[in-house]
């Protein structure tokens, strides 16, 4: 019961810090107050079911957990969320926290899924499929976030047109304005950056845990890659000013379009993925 209680603890915080991690992104991209609370107190959460974890550790072996490889990971993990914290606290806001906590939430995932862990637990082949089913879920909500982007990017060319041809009508008054348009397809990208690169990391961990045989330079991973590169590219061009109003949005309805040939074309070519 012990070990399915230390568990789930786990997952869940691996879960919370993923969610962290995406306010940390949308905050740092966007100045926004309210994402840096949300993002700092589920920080927080994590840390202290981390460091609850960690002193039950050390109660139950009489010891200090750094004398195995995955003892160390784990210790490592929490002394980096502990700095990214620290910082929080005393410094202004930098991306040095966000990037301290990518390589922690990295070394958390390895730490939870990691294979000898599971062979030795009594409920391996369930953590297993959780695992599966988080990189699935994480995937499917940046699915969303970027289909969110593109419906955006429509509704931006076609107030643009109207707008510019200046042919009002009874819809006209119900759709959103240009402006409310341009922050609704990068808050999208904003949103499905993370959320897209968290999957791919616990994807790549569930592959090397449960396949005897896979290739990284797998169809559907490289696509999934490059599906990253491209919004994050789109993302550095809409931030600095390089794509703005109409670029900017045929920019977003390109890279979704790449996300659907993904998600269909890219599972038949994988040698792996059956759907996902």
């Amino acid at each position: 019961m012990a070990d399915i209680t230390m568990t789930r603890l786990h997952e869940w915080m691996v879960i919370l810090y993923a969610f962290s991690l995406v306010f940390y992104f949308i905050d740092y991209l966007n100045k926004d107050k309210i994402a840096h609370r949300v993002a700092f107190w589920i920080l927080i959460v994590v840390y202290t079911m981390q460091t609850t974890s960690l002193v039950l550790y050390i109660v139950e072996t009489k010891r200090f957990p750094i004398l195995s490889l995955f003892e160390g990971i784990y210790f490592y993990a929490w002394l980096l969320i502990t700095v990214s914290i620290l910082l929080h606290l005393f410094s202004k806001p930098s991306y040095m926290v966000f990037f301290l906590n990518v390589i922690g939430f990295i070394f958390m995932t390895i730490h939870t899924f990691a294979s000898t862990q599971i062979k030795q637990s009594p409920i391996g082949d369930a953590l297993i499929s959780e695992l599966l089913f988080i990189h699935i879920t994480f995937a499917i909500l940046s699915y969303v976030a970027f289909a969110i982007s593109f419906v955006y990017a429509i509704l931006y060319l076609l107030l643009y047109k109207i707008l510019k041809k200046r042919k009002w009508s009874k819809q006209f008054v119900r759709l959103p304005s240009l402006q409310q348009t341009a922050t609704g397809m990068k808050v999208g990208v904003i949103i499905g950056i993370p959320l897209l690169m968290i999957s791919l990391i616990l994807g790549t961990q569930w592959a090397h845990l449960v396949l005897s045989e896979w290739s990284f330079f797998d169809f559907k991973i490289i696509s999934s890659f490059l599906i990253l590169t491209l919004y994050i590219l789109v993302l550095l061009a809409m931030h600095t000013g390089r794509l703005r109003g109409n670029n900017s949005a045929w920019a977003n309805i390109f890279a979704f379009l790449f996300v659907i040939i993904n998600f269909f074309l890219g599972s038949t070519l994988s040698g792996f993925h059956f759907w996902v």
